[in-house]
């Protein structure tokens, strides 16, 4: 028998969101580094142990989002998000493309609206499609994460800002050039060489943060084509999705088809896939949660090597199932044919970073509130 929505929800709360969430909470606090006021770049595990790598801007952007919704949903966060996100502010050098300045812009909208009209002046946000070269190239997920910043500043609803709508609208049909007539977005506008060879052919990454721009920017506008186009990208990607839940890695606009299946990455399944659905549901009613469900048991031992991806000792969540080099290469030559290429020689990818335990929070801390 077919759970209803009501059930679905309860059953990930029961026995994949809490623990979860709480691996969440615990892994950021690991993965952030005081002296820098900044996350790291990642976790591997090496012969010595786990040991973290590098910094990042941009993560610790997708880390204070998650932790922001965690901490609305009355959940308690480890980490001082204010200091963070001044320090964030204090230097914005460190904002080189559109696409980090609309996950700063959007941060700015949830946490600290007051910020956003000296921000929206400092950084040019009205003539910031003609200044980075990711938004010259369109590229669907940089240009989804500036889109989300503008729909939620428009939903903050700040006053004494100069007119965002045009820009807003402009990075809106900028975003949805790269729609197929299948529903899936391309890498980036088919446009020089580059463009011509890479652009049809989108990640997983170039399906759902466009999902999410466009709901947002539907609700922000009262946009019901905007709707209706990000509902055209989740029926896609459900009509696909793996026999294990698994969201596939690469998808070919032109012709509707899985263009590349490995690896299948952890963030996928429990972060990024729920986010943009639970948004979509949210905003427009429709019921995506059995694919979600699906998608969050392939991390906990349903997938192809029968092995849980989630470290509850360590508050890790593995990086992906992947194949080598040669293999991968090849199977994604079959898989664009429409053939269905081989899952051999799948292993663990070790590793794993702070963004992902940020969005597990963005997605699924307010449903806890709910339950």
């Amino acid at each position: 028998m077919l759970e209803t929505a009501d059930q679905a929800v309860g059953t990930m709360s029961t026995r994949q969101i809490q623990p979860l969430i709480e691996l969440a909470l615990n892994g950021l606090r690991a993965m952030f580094c005081p002296e820098q006021n900044s996350f790291c770049y990642r976790v591997v595990r090496t012969s010595r142990g786990l040991e973290k790598e590098g910094l990042s801007n941009r993560y610790t952007v997708m880390c204070l989002l998650g932790i922001n919704r965690a901490e609305a949903a009355g959940l308690r966060s480890p980490i001082n998000r204010a200091e963070i996100r001044a320090a964030l502010s204090t230097d914005i050098h460190w904002i080189s493309s559109i696409g980090d300045l609309g996950l700063y812009l959007w941060l700015l909208a949830m946490d600290c609206p007051e910020e956003i009209p000296r921000a929206v002046n400092d950084l040019r946000v009205v003539g910031a499609l003609e200044q980075y070269s990711d938004a010259i190239e369109g590229r669907s997920m940089e240009l989804a994460w500036f889109l989300s910043g503008l729909a939620h500043i428009r939903l903050a609803a700040v006053p004494s800002l100069p007119d965002l709508r045009p820009v807003a609208f402009r990075t809106y049909r900028m975003l949805t050039e790269n729609q197929g007539s299948h529903g899936f977005f391309g890498h980036q506008l088919c446009k020089g060489a580059i463009g011509r060879f890479r652009g049809r052919i989108g990640s997983f990454a170039d399906q759902v943060y466009p999902i999410y721009a466009l709901s947002k920017f539907g609700q922000a506008y009262e946009s019901r084509e905007a709707l209706d186009r990000a509902s055209r990208c989740a029926d896609s990607i459900c009509r696909v999705q793996g026999p294990l839940g698994q969201w596939w890695w690469h998808y070919d606009s032109w012709t509707g088809r899985v263009a590349g299946k490995h690896p299948v990455y952890a963030v996928h399944q429990d972060a990024m896939a729920p986010m943009a659905l639970l948004t979509l549901s949210e905003i427009t009613g429709r019921d995506f949660n059995n694919f979600v469900f699906h998608g969050l048991e392939w991390i906990s031992g349903k997938n192809e090597l029968n092995i849980d991806l989630r470290d509850f000792k360590h508050n890790l969540v593995w990086r992906s199932l992947y194949q080598g080099r040669p293999k991968s290469i090849v199977n994604e030559l079959l898989q664009m044919a429409g053939l269905p290429g081989s899952p051999d020689g799948l292993r663990v990818k070790y590793e794993d970073r702070p963004y992902h335990l940020g969005w597990v929070l963005y997605a699924f801390a307010p449903l806890m509130r709910e339950n």
